[in-house]
């Protein structure tokens, strides 16, 4: 599998390839009494996520930075599925205390928790720290949902124990995993501003989603709870994502065409790795267009891996 796939939609050894949507990848599943939390649920590919999600019955949480933006989604959707269960709660995931905030509301619903799709992210931004004064790609992308997951964890395992369903962890990363700074993780000089590149910035961020997901499977796994953790990479896609790099890319998309995907296709990834019964069990794996895939080899270093998850903790704590 490669380009040649990805231009003609051919299918993997899933059934599945770059052409198939998040309907399709789904059709037949049913999601009744699972709870989902979608991150950046309220556009692009993370709408679709829920959209199908909630198509399947399963009960949606947007977590989102703009409320007003979810609560519109949520009406959009709701228009079309009447009974579609959706949710909206606050959360900014480059904001420490926001992501500790939207833990504590969550936890207060009361609700069960059986699928965490960490799909909300930014991208190719001029340098810019967040509050918490981390560099603003690699705090939004990794660093909030690294301690997002880490505080929705224990009701994700209480979950798995009281009903006996497997949890899915789903991290959206990307192929922009493979360019990243020369040292894979900058531990030493993360928020140089004198060094920093926007593209390899947002590859260092996409790369730690995989460590993430690898490091927390086998930590999991050593405890023996019934969760899996996977990393997904959607494809390409025109979604607002690209605002700050709009022109470069609509220029690509003119001399590139047949690599690019639409919205359905862009979530049938996250959708199959998050749903699909054949991947019971499988975790600390690599998905793209609906097949594992070999990311880069940073993103199977363990040492790498478990230094960034000390780091990650000694920064969000």
């Amino acid at each position: 599998m490669g380009i040649f796939s990805l231009m003609t939609g051919m299918a993997g050894p899933s059934g599945f390839g770059s052409a198939s949507t998040a309907e399709q990848v789904t059709d037949g599943i049913d999601a009744t009494n699972l709870t989902v939390i979608v991150t950046g649920g309220a556009s692009g590919i993370g709408l679709e996520t829920v959209r199908v999600l909630a198509l399947r019955k399963a009960h949606v949480i947007i977590a989102a930075r703009n409320v007003e933006a979810a609560n519109e989604a949520k009406q959009l959707i709701l228009k079309d599925q009447e009974n579609a269960q959706i949710d909206v709660l606050k959360l900014d995931l480059c904001s420490i205390k926001s992501v500790r905030a939207f833990a504590d509301s969550f936890k207060a619903l009361n609700l069960p928790l059986n699928i965490l799709i960490n799909n909300a992210g930014i991208m190719f931004c001029p340098y810019q720290l967040s509050e918490d004064g981390i560099e603003i790609q690699f705090a939004t992308n990794h660093l909030g949902h690294f301690l997002l997951t880490n505080l929705l964890l224990d009701k994700m395992k209480e979950t798995t124990e009281s009903t006996g369903i497997e949890g899915r962890i789903v991290n959206l990363s990307s192929i922009a995993h493979q360019h990243t700074y020369s040292e894979g993780i900058r531990f030493e000089n993360l928020n140089d501003e004198k060094s920093y590149s926007d593209k390899k910035a947002y590859g260092q961020s996409k790369l730690a989603n995989i460590l993430h997901a690898n490091e927390l499977s086998r930590r999991l796994e050593g405890e023996g709870a019934n969760i899996t953790v996977n990393s997904v990479h959607p494809g390409l896609i025109m979604t607002n994502l690209f605002k700050y790099s709009a022109v470069l890319f609509k220029l690509l998309k003119l001399v590139t065409p047949l690599i690019w995907k639409n919205v359905p296709q862009g979530a049938a990834t996250t959708c199959y790795v998050a749903l699909h019964p054949k991947l019971k069990g499988v975790s600390g794996k690599y998905y793209q267009d609906c097949n594992e895939w070999q990311p880069s080899k940073f993103a199977t270093d363990e040492n790498l891996a478990k230094k960034l998850w000390d780091f990650s903790n000694k920064l969000a704590n």
